[in-house]
């Protein structure tokens, strides 16, 4: 992950700094990422807090303009997540030629950002407008921050978001940004869909990367690779290169 600093109509953002700060902290968690390895990155707001489901103008602008400044230096497949607006995401990913984009795409929720009720369809008539059927849409299917007032068990939303919503990735997450995944949850999508690409979405680290990769078919890292392991710092280029040494021995 690259977490992006915080955005222009965010709290936290920097107006003394400005946008250049902002491109400075994305070069540099870019190529430590890159020189350390990684298959692939993804763009993300994590610095916007307290988020919201619908993506402010500046703000997405904002985002755009710095993937649009390191577009040159990206060497490997790349992603982009608003969070926590779906339709957002799909146009931020049209604008700048992603490969994929990651979401909450489907269900109801009570959250720390309030009700929950991301509109997929519109996310995905956007991905289809736009001429953009290659961009593959990652499903998270429980969310971060928020507890599912749908009732079904984990299972059945997962093969339920790829039957009904043609999900063409499944991410499955803990509680929080950089809390681990239950392990029962993951395995039961993995046998509810033992077709589609499954992702560990949270809290992965060196010592239970091995066990995951034993039921997924890959992770999404952020916080692990930071400077003491800590979520608000920036990328360390040796914690890396140390896991992705230790995922090639898993390959």
């Amino acid at each position: 992950m690259v977490h992006v600093p915080a955005l222009p109509g965010s709290p936290d953002y920097d107006s003394a700094t400005g946008m250049n700060k902002i491109l400075d902290s994305v070069v540099a968690d870019l190529e430590a990422l890159q020189s350390g390895g990684v298959d692939a990155v993804m763009f993300g707001n994590e610095f916007d807090r307290p988020y919201v489901l619908k993506a402010p103008p500046e703000g997405l602008a904002a985002l755009a303009s710095v993937i649009g400044q390191v577009k040159s230096m990206i060497k490997i497949p790349f992603g982009v997540n608003y969070l926590w607006d779906p339709v957002a995401t799909v146009a931020l990913a049209v604008a700048t030629d992603a490969n994929f984009a990651r979401e909450i795409f489907t269900g109801v929720y009570a959250s720390d950002m309030g009700l929950w009720t991301p509109d997929c369809a519109g996310a995905a008539r956007l991905r289809s407008s736009q001429g953009r059927s290659d961009l593959q849409m990652i499903f998270n299917i429980n969310a971060e921050f928020a507890t599912s007032l749908d009732t079904r068990p984990l299972a059945v939303k997962a093969k339920s978001a790829v039957f009904s919503s043609k999900a063409d990735v499944v991410c499955v997450s803990g509680p929080m940004t950089g809390m681990g995944v239950d392990q029962t949850e993951l395995r039961e999508a993995r046998e509810a869909l033992p077709e589609t690409p499954l992702l560990a979405n949270t809290g992965v680290n060196i010592d239970t990367v091995a066990e995951l990769f034993s039921v997924t078919d890959g992770c999404v890292i952020g916080s692990h690779l930071k400077y003491d392991g800590d979520t608000w710092n920036s990328v360390d280029p040796d914690r890396v290169q140390k896991f992705m040494e230790k995922v090639e021995t898993l390959r």
